[in-house]
C-alpha cells in the first residue's frame, strides 16, 4: 500500500467531515451552479483568473524541492558529519592554540557537505524539469473570448472552483467534484480508503438508488457520499459531468496532504545503507576507547585523546551519504538522457535488483499501431455490414477511444453514414463486461443499439445472427463454430471483436447494461498489431542479464501466445484470469512459477500475480500504461509507465518512459546495477579499510613507545583517502557483474570486512618492522621518520585497495578502472609520496624519506596486492560472490 493510502486511512477517523464537497452533496444542480457563480456553459477567462488568484493553483502539498538553504542544512544531517563536528569541537577545547586539526576536519566536512548539497540540488532541479515533461490534464467546458462554450483540455493545476469537468474511463479525478449527472460511473477510491473495489457514483437525481444499493456504507463518512468524487481517485468506467467545488489544499486529499508528504516506506536498500552506517559508528565507539586507553597508559591523557580523536575521524566514513546520493543521481541523469523520468531515486537501485519484469503486450512487444485488417461476417467471409456498424459504434462513443476504435475510424469513407444518425445514449465500456454500446436514432421511430466487444462476451448476449438477409436463431453449436473461426484468426495474430445490434422502440429511461441482451450478431472486426522489430532483441538482452519476462495482459490468450512466440518467449505454459481466480496463495505461487503468459487478466488478478512473485523472493518490475494496470504498478517493486499512459498509471509509477521501448528498460537495468555496484564498492572498501586500520592502530599502540602517527597526520591521511573516493560514481562495472540481478546483503559486508581488512594490517605490521629494524626508527627521537614512512605506506595501500576491490578480476591486467578513478587515485598517490618532501610535510612533522625506502615500499605494495588478490580468490571460492 502506498504512503498516501496509509496516511489517508490513518486519518479517516479524524479527517474533516465538513469538506466543501460534502456540504453540497445533495444540493439541486441549479442551486449549486448558482452558488458557485458558474453554469453549464463554463467559466470565462476573467472568472478563471480571479479564482486562481483567490484560491491558488490546484495542487496539494507534495514533495517539491525545498529552498536551497534548507537543502544545504540537510546536507549536515547525517551521523558521520555530526561525529566529525563533535570531534572538531572537542579538539578546539583541548588544544585552543593549535587549530590545524579542526581546520582539516572542517575541510573534510566542507567537501562532503558541499558536494552532497550540489549533487542533491542539481538532481532535484533536473527531476523537476523532467517531471514537467509529464503533464496531466482535465477535460472542461469553458467560455472562449467570443462567448461561445467549448470543451478543452487544461492542465490539472489550472482547474478552479466552478469549472465544469467531464470524466471518462481512465481519468484521474482532478479536484473535489460534485456530480451533475453520471452514466454507469464507477470510481476507485483505493488511494483514500485502501479498498480495492470501485464504488458506484451518480448525480443527485440518481443518488438515492445508488445509496440504497450500497453495502457497508458508513454514515457520516464523506468518502461514502454517492454524488461526490474526490481528487486523486480515478474513473474505472462510465462517464460523468461534474462541477469543481474544491481545489488544491481545500480538497479532501489536500486536507490530509501535509501529513502524507515525506512519509515513505524504507526500501531494503535504505535499510541496508542505514545499518552499515550504524555498524561502522558502533565499531568506532568500541575501538576508539580501546586505543585511548592504551595510549593514555603510555603517553598521558591529552596526547592520547588527540590521537584517539584522530583515529575516530579516520574511522568515520563521512563520504557514504555523498557517494550513495551521487551514484543514484548520476544514474537518474544518465537515464534522463534516454528520456526516462525517474520519479523516485531509489527505484534505480531496484531496477538493478529486478529479476522479473511483468509487462503488458500491447505497445511493448507490439508496434502499438493497430490496423483493421479484415471485416467479416460470422462465416469468415468479407462483410461491409460489420464495418459500418462498427464505425457507428466507434464514432458515437464518448469514452476513451482505444487503438481499435481509431483503426475503425481511419475508414473515413464511411463518414457520410454517421450524418444519418444522432446519439441517444451510451453504455460505456468496463473491464468486467468487456464491451460498449451506443444507442442511436435515425428518424424512423426506432432506437438502434450497436454493441461491440470481446467474442465470448458478445456471443453470450446474442440470441440471433444475421445470415445474408435473414435473421436466424443463435444455437450453442453455432456459437462453437464462430469461436473456432475467431480462434483461427487469433492464431494468426489477429485480435477479433464481434459487432451486434438490436432495434427497439424508444425507451423513456436511461439505457443500461440490462439492455445489452437478445442482440443480433452481425459480424467480426479483425485487427492486427504486429510485434516490434526490437522486441525479440530486447527480451533476449533482458534474459542475458538475468531478468525473466512475463506477459500479463487482459488480451486474448491465443493472440498473446502467438506474439510471445514470435518475440522468443517460452509459451509452453500459459494461464487465464479464470484459472487464477479460484486459487489460494499456495496454488497460485506454484502456477506463477511455471507460467510465462497470463491472458484475460483483470486488474486485481494482475496485482495478485505481482504479489505472488514477491512472496517467492523476486524483485518485480511492472510495465503498464492502462487504467487496469494501476493496482499492479502500485504493488510492484518498480512501477514503470509511459508518458502516453492514463493519469492513474502515471501517478502509480516510480519511473516514466517518454518512449515505450523495452531496450530502454534493459539500459535501465544495467544502470541500476552499475549504481548499486559502485555504492557497494565504497561500502566494502570503507568497511575493510577501517577494520584493517583499527587492527594496525591497536598493534602499534600496544608495542610502540611513541605514537605510530601524529593526530594531524591521521587527519591529512583520511582527507586524501576521502578525495580519492570521489571518482567512484564514475567507475565502470565488469560485464559479469552486470549479467545478473544484484540485491542488498547486509551479512556479506561484515564477512567481507573481516576477510579483506586484515590483509592491509599484515603489511602495516611488516612496514612497522621494516622501519624499526632496517631503518632504525626505534626510539622517540626517530618517531618522525617512522611516522612519515607509515603515512606513505598506509596511503598507498588504502588508495590501491580501490583498484583491488572494484573488480573480481586481476586489477590493471584484466580490468582497468574508468579514467576518472585512475586519474584521481594516481594523483593522490603522487601527492602522498611528495608531502614529506614539502614545507607542508615539515609542518605536519614529517621527514624526507631516503630512496632505498621507496624500493622497500614498492616490494611491500606488490606483495600487498598479491596477498589481497589471493584473499579475493579464496573469498570468491568460499562464498561465490565478491561485490
Amino acid at each position: 500500500m502506498n504512503r498516501v493510502t496509509q496516511a489517508a486511512k490513518a486519518k479517516t477517523a479524524t479527517a474533516p467531515q465538513h469538506v466543501a464537497a460534502a456540504q453540497d452533496a445533495f444540493r439541486e444542480n441549479e442551486a449549486l451552479l448558482s452558488g458557485l457563480d458558474t453554469s453549464l456553459a463554463g467559466l470565462n477567462e476573467e472568472q478563471i483568473t480571479e479564482r486562481l488568484a483567490r484560491d491558488g493553483v490546484n495542487e496539494v502539498s507534495h514533495e517539491k524541492p525545498p529552498h536551497w538553504s534548507i537543502q544545504l542544512l540537510r546536507a549536515f544531517n547525517n551521523p558521520f558529519i555530526v561525529v566529525l563536528l563533535i570531534l572538531a569541537v572537542v579538539q578546539v577545547f583541548v588544544t585552543p592554540d593549535d587549530l590545524s586539526g579542526p581546520i582539516i576536519i572542517a575541510v573534510m566536512v566542507g567537501i562532503s557537505v558541499l558536494l552532497s548539497f550540489t549533487q542533491e540540488y542539481r538532481s532535484s532541479q533536473a527531476a523537476e524539469k523532467l517531471k514537467a515533461m509529464v503533464r496531466n490534464t482535465a477535460t472542461v467546458t469553458r467560455r472562449a473570448s467570443d462567448g461561445h462554450s467549448e470543451r478543452i483540455e487544461v492542465p490539472v493545476n489550472e482547474l478552479v472552483v466552478g469549472d465544469v469537468v467531464h470524466l471518462a474511463a481512465g481519468d484521474m479525478v482532478p479536484a473535489d467534484l460534485r456530480l451533475l449527472n453520471a452514466k454507469d460511473l464507477f470510481i476507485s477510491q483505493a488511494i483514500l480508503t485502501g479498498e480495492s473495489l470501485p464504488v458506484e457514483k451518480a448525480g443527485p437525481t440518481q443518488a438515492h438508488a445508488v445509496e440504497s444499493g450500497a453495502h457497508g456504507v458508513q454514515k457520516g463518512n464523506p468518502l461514502d457520499l454517492p454524488t461526490v468524487c474526490y481528487m486523486g481517485t480515478n474513473v474505472v468506467s462510465g462517464t460523468a459531468t461534474a462541477v469543481a467545488v474544491a481545489t488544491g489544499s481545500r480538497t479532501y486529499l489536500g486536507s490530509l496532504a501535509s501529513s502524507m508528504v515525506g512519509e515513505r516506506v524504507q526500501t531494503s536498500f535504505d535499510r541496508g545503507v542505514k545499518s552499515v552506517s550504524w555498524l561502522l559508528i558502533r565499531f568506532m565507539l568500541v575501538m576508539v576507547p580501546v586505543v585511548l586507553g592504551i595510549q593514555w597508559y603510555k603517553h598521558g591523557f591529552l596526547e592520547a585523546l588527540m590521537f584517539a580523536l584522530s583515529v575516530a575521524v579516520g574511522l568515520t566514513p563521512e563520504m557514504l551519504p555523498l557517494i550513495v546520493t551521487a551514484n543514484l543521481a548520476k544514474g537518474a541523469m544518465a537515464m534522463s538522457k534516454r528520456k526516462v523520468v525517474v520519479k523516485r531515486l531509489n527505484a534505480i537501485q531496484n531496477f538493478g535488483a529486478m529479476d522479473v519484469l511483468c509487462t503488458d503486450k500491447t505497445g511493448t512487444l507490439t508496434l502499438d499501431k493497430i490496423v483493421l485488417e479484415r471485416h467479416l461476417d460470422l462465416d469468415g467471409e468479407d462483410s461491409d455490414d460489420a464495418l459500418e456498424y462498427g464505425y457507428l459504434n466507434s464514432h458515437f462513443q464518448t469514452g476513451l477511444k482505444n487503438l481499435m476504435d481509431k483503426a475503425v475510424l481511419a475508414h473515413r469513407d464511411l463518414e457520410p453514414i454517421v450524418t444519418r444518425y444522432r446519439v441517444v445514449d451510451e453504455i460505456p465500456f468496463d473491464f468486467q463486461r468487456r464491451r460498449m454500446s451506443v444507442v442511436l436514432a435515425n428518424g424512423d421511430g426506432q432506437h438502434l443499439l450497436v454493441c461491440k466487444g470481446a467474442v465470448e462476451e458478445m456471443l453470450a448476449i446474442s440470441s440471433t445472427e444475421r445470415r445474408g438477409d435473414e435473421i436466424v436463431p443463435m444455437t450453442d453449436e453455432r456459437r462453437r463454430e464462430i469461436k473456432a473461426m475467431t480462434r483461427r484468426l487469433n492464431e494468426d495474430g489477429l485480435r477479433v471483436l464481434v459487432v451486434a445490434i438490436k432495434q427497439q422502440p424508444p425507451s423513456h429511461r436511461a439505457y443500461g447494461v440490462a439492455d445489452e441482451a437478445e442482440l443480433t450478431a452481425i459480424g467480426c472486426l479483425a485487427f492486427l498489431d504486429p510485434p516490434k522489430d526490437t522486441a525479440a532483441t530486447a527480451i533476449a538482452a533482458l534474459h542475458g542479464h538475468g531478468v525473466e519476462v512475463k506477459v500479463i495482459t487482459g488480451d486474448n490468450e491465443a493472440v498473446t501466445r502467438k506474439i510471445c512466440r514470435e518475440v522468443g518467449l517460452n509459451v509452453e505454459h500459459s494461464a487465464q484470469g479464470r484459472d487464477i481466480e479460484p486459487l489460494d496463495d499456495v496454488a497460485l505461487d506454484e502456477l506463477v512459477k511455471r507460467t510465462t503468459v497470463f491472458a484475460k487478466m483483470s486488474p486485481l488478478q494482475k496485482a495478485r500475480v505481482v504479489k505472488s512473485l514477491q512472496r517467492q523472493g523476486h524483485t518485480v518490475g511492472f510495465l503498464g500504461d492502462g487504467i487496469n494496470d494501476a493496482p499492479a504498478l502500485r504493488e510492484a517493486d518498480v512501477g514503470i509507465s509511459v508518458d502516453t499512459a492514463t493519469d492513474i498509471a502515471k501517478e502509480s509509477a516510480d519511473i516514466i518512459l517518454l518512449e515505450k521501448n523495452l531496450m530502454v528498460l534493459e539500459e535501465g537495468v544495467l544502470e541500476g546495477r552499475i549504481t548499486f555496484g559502485n555504492i557497494m564498492k565504497y561500502i566494502k572498501m570503507t568497511a575493510s579499510s577501517n577494520f584493517g586500520n583499527v587492527l594496525s592502530m591497536l598493534v602499534a599502540s600496544a608495542f610502540l613507545p611513541f605514537l605510530p602517527m601524529l593526530p594531524l597526520q591521521v587527519l591529512v591521511l583520511n582527507l586524501l583517502y576521502d578525495i580519492s573516493q570521489l571518482s567512484i560514481p564514475f567507475d565502470r562495472m565488469d560485464d559479469e557483474y552486470l549479467r545478473k540481478p544484484r540485491k542488498w546483503d547486509a551479512g556479506d559486508i561484515g564477512r567481507f570486512m573481516v576477510w579483506i581488512g586484515p590483509a592491509s594490517s599484515v603489511f602495516d605490521i611488516t612496514t612497522f618492522l621494516l622501519l624499526w629494524y632496517v631503518f632504525g626508527a626505534n626510539s622517540a627521537e626517530h618517531q618522525a621518520f617512522f611516522q612519515s614512512g607509515w603515512f606513505i605506506e598506509s596511503l598507498l595501500t588504502q588508495t590501491l585497495v580501490v583498484h583491488m576491490i572494484r573488480t573480481r578480476r586481476i586489477p590493471f591486467l584484466q580490468s582497468i578502472a574508468a579514467a576518472p578513478v585512475l586519474a584521481l587515485t594516481t594523483a593522490i598517490i603522487v601527492i602522498g609520496m611528495a608531502i614529506p618532501f614539502t614545507g607542508v610535510g615539515a609542518k605536519l612533522g614529517m621527514l624526507e624519506m631516503p630512496a632505498v625506502y621507496f624500493g622497500w615500499l614498492a616490494i611491500t605494495v606488490v606483495a600487498y596486492c598479491a596477498l589481497t588478490q589471493m584473499m579475493k580468490l579464496l573469498y570468491m571460492r568460499r562464498y561465490a560472490s565478491w561485490l
